[in-house]
Parts: structure tokens; sequence; C-alpha cells
């Protein structure tokens, strides 16, 4: 499994100190000191996780965090704070962190919330409708490469195994137009409160 990991800290020292730390416990490690290096980086760059500090100079945490899900990303985000309390942990993960770790913290800890994080993330098994396919990380119609983005490429997967997507109107649309016109045995509908499904259908 890749483990390949974005830190994301204006701190210098905690990002060398993760680097080497979570290194020795496997993981491929990328660092960016700002939001707006780790976008540049995820341009170029698919991880298997990120690891986002809240408070930053620059971009904070939360507003990346925010902007990141909504263009449909899916990628497991573990939130390091400083800030304490109930309240703080509730605001990042209602937008969209899957996990939340307040400092000081133990790098052990980090390291086997990070592994569960991606062991759950891959843990399912997607169930491909007829005529689609999964392997080597790209999705095939037929024998035909389905070109799609990455982000497009884990909201799909996420889809096959009985996710309900939350998209803004406007990416979803363009996602359920690129899908139907490629498959035609399925639909995506929306799910009041929830976001979009994938569903099969009869032709």
């Amino acid at each position: 499994m890749s483990k390949i990991i974005l830190i994301v800290d204006d701190d210098d020292d905690l990002r060398k100190s993760l680097k080497v730390g979570l290194e020795k416990d496997g993981f491929s490690i990328i660092a960016a000191e700002s939001a707006e290096t780790a976008a540049k980086i995820l341009e170029r760059v698919s991880v298997s996780g990120i690891v986002l500090d809240r408070m930053m100079t620059g971009a904070d945490g939360l507003s990346f965090l925010k902007k990141f899900r909504g263009e449909g990303d899916l990628t497991p985000v573990l939130m390091l704070t400083a800030m304490d309390g109930a309240e703080n942990a509730i605001d990042g993960l209602s937008s969209g962190a899957d996990d939340y770790l307040a400092k000081p913290f133990h790098l052990k800890e980090l390291s086997l919330r990070l592994n569960n994080l991606l062991k759950n993330s891959e843990s399912d098994e997607p169930k491909m409708p007829a005529g689609l396919s999964f392997t080597d990380g790209e999705f095939f119609v037929g024998k035909k490469l389905f070109a799609l983005s990455e982000p497009e490429k884990k909201i799909l997967l996420e889809m096959a195994r009985g996710g309900t997507i939350q998209l803004p109107p406007m990416p979803a649309k363009r996602f359920r137009d690129k899908i139907l016109a490629n498959l035609k045995n399925v639909d995506i509908i929306t799910v009041r409160g929830k976001g979009y499904k994938l569903i099969g259908v009869k032709k």
C-alpha cells in the first residue's frame, strides 16, 4: 500500500521532526510550509494522506480544507491544532477532516492514526458498474482508458463503494455529465442532506 503523506505546517522544526519520525515508520513524506505551497504540490502529486495544521501564516488549515473538499478531493486528512476544546475539533471535522489531533502529541499516536486512516480509506472493495473496471490506478470503460482527473477518480471510487459525496453544484454537474456520457447503466442521484450517490439503472 502506498503511504505518501503530505505534511502542511508553517513550523519548520515540527515539519522536520515529523518527516524524520514518520519516515522511520515507513511513510514517504512531502512537506509544505503553507497551504498555498500544498495546493501547488497537489496539482502535480497524488498523495495517500495529509497532515494539516489548522493555524498557519497565510491561508489557514480550515480554509484550505474546505476548498480542497469543495473540489471533490477525498484524500484522508488528519488535522493538527494547538487549540483545545471540543468546539475546535467539531469545526475541523465538520469542515472535512477525517481525524483531529491536539498539540502536543506523541509521534507514535500520529503514526497509528495515519495508518488507520489509510487502512479505512482502502478497506471497502469498490463494486464497479458493468463495463467499468479499475486497475493500476486507472479506470477503463471496456478496454478504453476512461480519462479522469485524480479527484474524479477518488470520487468515483468512493461512489462505487456505496458512498454519498458532497460536491458544489457545478463540479457535480460536470462530473455527472462525464460519467453518464460514458456509462449507460448508471445514474447519479441527489440524496437530500447528504450529497450525490451512484446507482445502477436498467436500460
